[in-house]
């Protein structure tokens, strides 16, 4: 009778295991062939986790509640988020390191590159009609109410009585903007003066203006955060974060200098993470909808300029247009941009060194 007994609750407690595994494990499995529909008895939910970089927190965060009522629309199904807001080039270590998100959204497509050279990107995430980009900025200056030192382009940055604020390229995709911004128009501002593009005098107009820094803050998003707590007489930084703060009632005056940079921010699927989740179909949905007219919209409501032609079209008179942009294939492209200033040996180091 022992050994029946023994048998019997053996047998209940094996049961009350596999109930409980079943109950835990929650997968998604598209019916294949057809999109956005899932085979009767899945789970209602699918999950997706997003890494981006922190200027983009308060769109994103306002785009995805509308996402996840499109796709529970469209499949029955409701989007979780998970979400981690860094920046982006701590972003970019933290999803090679570990971090397994669906979707990258960063500040620059370098930092998107050192994912895919790890191995967790395998498809061409340039190959779309937008490039792999999700939005646009240039880089401005950004001055308290009434411009009271009367800030009028970068040469104004040089002066005793400035004191500027730049987040730290070490760690901000958009602290790299910003030093490729005063890089670059070093080199148009020789131009000008010696009729060619030299190194050695954007190099001094670099080291001038740095001289000035008051903080190198982690991401982009700190350093706005510490003009706003009073650090500093000017910001260099993305237009979208002042027009942003300005929409909301804070009274910043945007300077637009002569010669500056076109920002290019990208988004991609990172391939070994959504094929380990299951969730491919959402993922390349949610993309997809970042492209949309609506999305696009929501990323000119919060001061980035649209890579949708239409909603580009649509905004050109909400922004001015410098006298002179210019890309970063006028530095000679992304690869040699990190060479040249971003190496070890390389112009930005040199500048912290005094050298």
């Amino acid at each position: 009778m022992k050994s029946v007994f023994l048998l019997f609750i053996g047998i209940i407690v094996f049961t009350m295991v596999l109930n409980g595994c079943s109950s835990a494990v929650s997968t998604v499995t598209p019916i294949e062939g057809e999109e956005g529909n899932f085979e009767q008895g899945k789970a209602g939910e699918v999950t997706l986790v997003i890494g981006a970089y922190s200027v983009a927190k308060d769109a994103i965060e306002e785009l995805l509640p509308l996402f996840q009522e499109k796709w529970l629309a469209e499949t029955g199904q409701k989007v979780i988020y998970q979400q981690s807001y860094e920046a982006s080039g701590t972003q970019a270590r933290a999803i090679i390191g570990g971090f397994d998100a669906d979707i990258a959204i960063l500040a620059m497509e370098g930092d998107i590159d050192t994912i895919e050279a790890a191995g967790l990107i395998t498809h061409d995430w340039r190959n779309n009609e937008h490039k792999g980009m999700i939005s646009r900025s240039i880089v401005v200056l950004g001055a308290r109410e009434g411009n009271p030192l009367h800030i009028q382009d970068w040469n104004d940055l040089t002066r005793a009585d400035v004191r500027v604020l730049y987040p730290n390229p070490k760690t901000s995709g958009g602290a790299q903007w910003d030093i490729n911004a005063i890089f670059g128009a070093g080199l148009k501002l020789s131009e000008q003066e010696l009729g060619y593009a030299d190194e050695k005098y954007a190099k001094n107009f670099l080291k001038q203006i740095h001289a000035n820094v008051e903080s190198l803050d982690k991401s982009g998003r700190a350093s706005m955060a510490a003009f706003e707590y009073g650090v500093g007489d000017v910001i260099v930084t993305y237009e979208n974060e002042l027009r942003a703060r300005i929409s909301k009632g804070i009274p910043y005056e945007i300077i637009i200098p002569e010669h500056t940079i076109l920002i290019e921010n990208p988004i991609a699927i990172i391939d070994k993470h959504v094929d380990e989740h299951h969730n491919r179909e959402v993922a390349q949905s949610f993309y997809n909808y970042m492209m949309s007219e609506e999305a696009q919209s929501i990323f000119v409501k919060h001061g980035f300029r649209a890579v949708n032609e239409q909603v580009a079209a649509d905004s050109q008179d909400l922004f001015e247009q410098p006298a002179d942009i210019f890309d970063i294939e006028y530095l000679g492209g992304w690869d040699h941009v990190r060479e040249l200033l971003y190496s070890k040996r390389g112009i930005w180091y040199q500048v912290l060194a005094d050298l």
